[in-house]
């Protein structure tokens, strides 16, 4: 079994799957800029992601359907951060088929290697897995009941690693809520269309910013750097739990306290736009064209005393400072 003893001069060997991804990429620097004597292996199919190298890591064309040539390319890492996914709601619900092979097929590649190698692995399976919650505030312990492939494809690769952990490595699973924000990776610019991104870029673009009705319906948002940093930290305690020979699933939500209604993001974005760059974007609300599938819960608080407690995390960044960021920025760029 693979293991990492703090007394020894051994390197810990990291590997990142989708590390050309929105998250991924972030995660890769994170890692790199505390641990650059650290060994790393960063792995994407290029789906989406378009980072080819993070410093001096390269990214590596790997499917992770293809088990063989995953486990050739992972080559002996202390940690697997299992990233790679088909995300987005839409995108799983268009292409079914590739959503089943990469999240589930692909995860249960990478669980099966962590078992056989006692590799340590981290994974996010995602708030889609609850469906419309019971009780608040959230915990990892709720029902689930998933509304849709994506949530469902996420959900088959939570049980699957829970099986193949037990007596066999450790893992840390992570109920993440809904990302916004951007970062930079050696001055490309990295992003992905979230509900406050998509919001903002298009009162960037002079657009009106479309909620789907009511409106009324509230997230739980989280930065995309916060994340990363989850994912840091999760990767120093899990050397220290395979130096310890302990295995199985430990779960945490990586939240923030911020769950606004959709509608109050839309007019924060439009009240920054309009004190930032003296325009008026106009709100509409909309059909919603996924009908009855979506959670309209009017308050969507996450309960993060685990992490907060176990791995010393918590969020750092806020929603309206970041949207504020993004339009000065998009303003100093003209």
């Amino acid at each position: 079994m693979t293991s990492f003893d703090t007394d020894t001069d051994q390197v810990p060997r990291i590997a990142i799957t989708g590390a050309a991804g929105y998250i991924g990429s972030r995660v890769v620097k994170l890692l790199t800029d505390r641990h650059p004597e650290w060994e790393y292996v960063a792995l994407d199919n290029f789906y989406l992601g378009e980072i080819r190298s993070i410093g001096e890591v390269d990214v590596e064309h790997v499917d992770i359907r293809n088990r063989s040539e995953l486990e050739t390319a992972l080559d002996g890492p202390d940690v697997v951060l299992h990233l790679a996914a088909i995300s987005g709601v839409d995108d799983c619900e268009q292409n079914q088929d590739l959503a089943y092979e990469v999240n589930v097929t692909g995860t249960n590649n990478v669980a099966w290697f962590c078992r056989k190698t006692g590799a340590a692995l981290v994974f996010p399976f995602s708030m889609a897995v609850l469906g419309d919650p019971e009780r608040f505030p959230i915990t990892v312990d709720d029902p689930r009941d998933p509304f849709n492939w994506y949530g469902r494809t996420k959900l088959l690769g939570e049980r699957a690693i829970e099986g193949l952990a037990e007596d066999a490595f450790p893992a840390h699973l992570y109920l993440k809520s809904n990302l916004y924000g951007e970062h930079e990776i050696d001055g490309q610019e990295v992003s992905k269309g979230t509900v406050i991104n998509y919001f903002v870029g298009r009162a960037i673009n002079g657009d009106p910013l479309t909620v789907y009705k009511p409106g009324t319906q509230s997230r739980n948002y989280v930065h995309v750097d916060d994340v990363a940093r989850a994912y840091v930290r999760s990767t120093e305690q899990l050397l220290e739990e395979l130096d310890n020979g302990e295995t199985g699933v430990k779960k945490f939500e990586i939240a923030s306290d911020e769950d606004p209604s959709v509608q109050a993001v839309a007019e924060l974005v439009q009240a920054i736009t309009a004190e930032e760059r003296e325009e008026h974007v106009p709100v509409e609300l909309v059909d919603n064209p996924r009908g009855d599938d979506e959670t309209l819960v009017s308050e969507f608080p996450v309960d993060t005393s685990q992490a907060e407690s176990e791995l010393g995390w918590e969020p750092k960044h806020t929603v309206e400072e970041t949207i504020r960021a993004l339009i000065q920025d998009s303003t100093s760029d003209e």
